[in-house]
Parts: C-alpha cells; sequence; structure tokens
C-alpha cells in the first residue's frame, strides 16, 4: 500500500489555531466591536475559519482517497453539511434575528453550485479537453432528487395555505423534513448500494486504484477531521457577530449573509471539484457539486427546522418571485447542459452567466 508524502502543516495548524482561539476568547470574556481592534479579530477568526474549513475537507479527502467513489464524495458532502448546520443554525438562533437565513443560505448553495461550480468546471474541462464525458443517469437521478427538494423546500410554502406568508406550519414542516431526509436517504442508498456504477466514471475507477494512505495516516486523518470540525462549530458564534455586523455597516441586504455562509462552506469542496474537472474527471466534479446540493437541502432543511422548532424561531423558506424564476431557468438549463452526456465551453459558460445575474441581483434586487 502506497503512502503519501509529509501531511501539510495546515492541515493540523488551523484546526489547532481555531481551538486556541475560542478558547482563549472565552476566558477572557471577548465580545467583537468594530473598532480597529476588532476588526483585526475579525480577519484573523475569518483566516483560521477558512484555513480550519479547508483542512477539514483535506482530511475528507484523504479518507475519501482510502474508502472509495462514490463513498469519498459523500464523506466529503457530509463533513461540508455538518460546517453548514452549524454556522446557519448558529447565525440564524443568535441575538440578531434572522428567519430568512436558512432560506438564503441553501438558495445560495443552489445557485453557487449549480451554476457558477457546474459552469466553471465544465468551462475549464472544455478548454483543456475540448468535450468531456459523464454518466447521464447519475446526472439525473441527482437533477430529479434537487429539482424535487427544491421545490419543496423553496417555492411551495408561498402556495400553502394554513399558515400565512412564506412559511410553512409546524405539521407542514415536519412533514416536509421527513420527506426531504427519506428522499435523500433513499438517493444514498441508490448512489451507494443500488447503482453504484451510474456515478462512477473511469477515471473515478483508476484513481481507486492508485496511491491511498497508510493505517496510521488514515488515522490521524479521521482525529484531525473531527477536531476541524469541532473547531468549526466552536467559531460560529463569533462568526455570526463578525458578519452580522459587517452586514449592517456595508448595508447590504439579508441574503448577502446566506452567500457568505455558502461561500464559506463551498469554497474547499469547488477546489477539489475545479480540480477534478482538470483533470479530465467530470464525474467527480458533478458528483462533488450537485452532491452538495442535495445534502444541504435533505439535511441541513430538516437540521435546522428541528433547531428552530425547538427554540420557537421562526423558519421562512419560500422565496421570492424574482428567486423562484431564476430557480427555475436554473433548472430548465440543467436539463439540457445534462441531457447529452457530453460537455463543452458554451454550456458552461451559460451556466457562469446565470451565476453573475444571481449574484448582481442579491445586491440590486
Amino acid at each position: 500500500m502506497s503512502v503519501h508524502g509529509p501531511m501539510p502543516r495546515s492541515s493540523w495548524l488551523f484546526p489547532a489555531l481555531a481551538v486556541l482561539l475560542f478558547a482563549a476568547v472565552t476566558a477572557l470574556g471577548y465580545s467583537f466591536q468594530p473598532s480597529a481592534g476588532g476588526w483585526l479579530f475579525a480577519i484573523v477568526l475569518l483566516v483560521i475559519l477558512f484555513g480550519t474549513v479547508f483542512a477539514a475537507v483535506h482530511h475528507a479527502e484523504m479518507i475519501a482517497e482510502r474508502i472509495g467513489e462514490p463513498f469519498g464524495t459523500l464523506l466529503l458532502t457530509l463533513s461540508v453539511t455538518v460546517i453548514e448546520v452549524a454556522l446557519i443554525s448558529t447565525i440564524m438562533l443568535g441575538d440578531t434575528p434572522a428567519p430568512t437565513l436558512a432560506r438564503d443560505t441553501v438558495f445560495a448553495v443552489v445557485m453557487i453550485v449549480c451554476n457558477g461550480l457546474v459552469g466553471l468546471c465544465i468551462f475549464i474541462g472544455g478548454i483543456r479537453y475540448r468535450e468531456q464525458d459523464f454518466q447521464i443517469t447519475g446526472a439525473n437521478l441527482y437533477l430529479s432528487v434537487l429539482f424535487v427538494l427544491a421545490t419543496i423546500t423553496l417555492d411551495m410554502p408561498n402556495f400553502t395555505l394554513t399558515a400565512p406568508g412564506p412559511v410553512y406550519s409546524t405539521a407542514q414542516l415536519a412533514v416536509v423534513s421527513i420527506v426531504t431526509v427519506l428522499l435523500y436517504a433513499v438517493f444514498l442508498y441508490t448512489q451507494m448500494i443500488r447503482h453504484r456504477d451510474y456515478f462512477v466514471s473511469g477515471a473515478n475507477e483508476a484513481a481507486e486504484h492508485g496511491e491511498v494512505i497508510s493505517d496510521r495516516m488514515l488515522v490521524v486523518s479521521i482525529a484531525l477531521l473531527l477536531l476541524a470540525l469541532l473547531a468549526v462549530v466552536l467559531l460560529a458564534k463569533k462568526f455570526s457577530i463578525v458578519v452580522d455586523v459587517v452586514t449592517a455597516r456595508i448595508g447590504a441586504p439579508p441574503a448577502f449573509a446566506g452567500v457568505v455562509v455558502a461561500l464559506l462552506i463551498l469554497l474547499p469542496e469547488s477546489v477539489a471539484a475545479v480540480s477534478a474537472a482538470r483533470k479530465n474527471d467530470l464525474q467527480k466534479s458533478i458528483n462533488l457539486a450537485l452532491g452538495s446540493s442535495i445534502a444541504t437541502i435533505g439535511l441541513t432543511v430538516p437540521a435546522v427546522a428541528v433547531a428552530a422548532y425547538a427554540l420557537d424561531k421562526e423558519l421562512v423558506l419560500g422565496l421570492s418571485n424574482q428567486d423562484m424564476l431564476i430557480l427555475l431557468l436554473t433548472f430548465m438549463l440543467s436539463m439540457l447542459t445534462f441531457g447529452t452526456g457530453r460537455t463543452n465551453i458554451m454550456f458552461g459558460l451559460v451556466h457562469m452567466v446565470v451565476f453573475a445575474v444571481f449574484v448582481f441581483m442579491v445586491f440590486v434586487p
């Protein structure tokens, strides 16, 4: 069994720094204030938090190489989901009411992944290899589950009659949460066991027989992955305070916080997806991108719903008419992009244009 090179220092240094920062801030009773020292603290916090997220994804990738596809992609997705739930729950349930944060973050994840990330991967792959192949059946399964989950969680709350406004009643939210978890669980069974071959390309199979980490490094990576996830959870509250202050200072719309959280949790996974596309493994890019969207809705929405119900907080899920339109556009475009089994730069460019429109509309609705 082959062994990788030395473990990067950042993979253990940032989780350790995150724990030390949390311990120091807690012991000193420090509270963030918009002053010179406060902004320095905010920069240090963001650097350490980003580094810790990258460290968590790095260790998840190391473990993923050992267990192979599609289990490796699943581990990456679940690790990111843990971080996402921690950040959303902490900010939404904090001192400043943010009932729309879960909706804004989930919607931002779908837009970033299905348009920004997918478009970039396809565009880069198209430049390097002209065309790239992937499993049509696997992509269609991703899209079918994603379309249903997004519709019942982000669109349907606008059209229910039991509760006024873009929210679900308690009973409706409970049923929707159960349905999303069950649908995601069946999808995992399909992906990992029943139809595993739908999600594995030739490049995936070749990688599985390449270098893998040793037993000792596997144990170390598991321990550091758990430490990194714990560190992110511990710093989530401090991060939420910084986001609230920055949003108020620059006069950004409420959806800005959701985009920030989505970018934080998706950046490491996006790097892995782009790297796979550069290596002509678009199937892995699709697994990472669309898998993270499905996990975000299938796991994050029920988890946040439970937290909101337990703490008696309002949870707004329904999108605006403008956002529903761009979501519908994304669905239609994705069906065309993944309908042939081959991609080129034009598909990638169109997705990136839709993503650019989404970002612009966040600030100029």
